[in-house]
């Protein structure tokens, strides 16, 4: 069982490529692709659903491509990911921005395996939800060296 889909994993390879190239200008679709090793038309398509959500702007012509909107020091992965792959939670009853009650269950408030979907669903939210762009690019060159 994967969680991380491959959306969300070129889109978060594709946003450290723009914040280490964060106040340099613009960097081509071709350049991301190739640097992450991307699909170069699903990249298009997660880089235009991330600018449909603020995260990035483009710009046309000589000089164009894709930037951050904001710093990546407030980008946060949760954000991110719920853009890209929707609710963080493992199963729909736990989720709090597309809950819903699961057909088979009988009573929520005593359900051992929605108990342990919210625990789940909280370590995850708790750690995207507070890791930015800025830490996750820190912690991949503090492994390089």
């Amino acid at each position: 069982m994967s969680l991380l889909s491959n959306k969300s994993k070129y889109g978060l390879h594709a946003l450290q490529i723009l914040a280490e190239n964060y106040q340099r200008g613009p960097v081509l679709i071709a350049d991301i692709a190739e640097t992450g090793d991307i699909p170069k038309k699903f990249l298009e398509q997660i880089l235009l659903e991330l600018k449909h959500h603020g995260i990035l702007q483009s710009k046309k012509g000589r000089g164009g491509g894709y930037l951050l909107r904001q710093s990546p020091g407030t980008v946060m992965l949760g954000k991110v990911m719920r853009i890209l792959d929707g609710p963080l939670a493992p199963t729909p009853c736990v989720s709090e921005t597309a809950y819903f009650k699961c057909e088979e269950c009988q009573d929520e408030a005593t359900c051992g395996v929605r108990m342990v979907m919210q625990d789940v669903r909280d370590a995850i939210a708790g750690v995207l939800d507070t890791t930015s762009l800025l830490d996750m690019m820190n912690r991949s060159h503090a492994a390089r060296h």
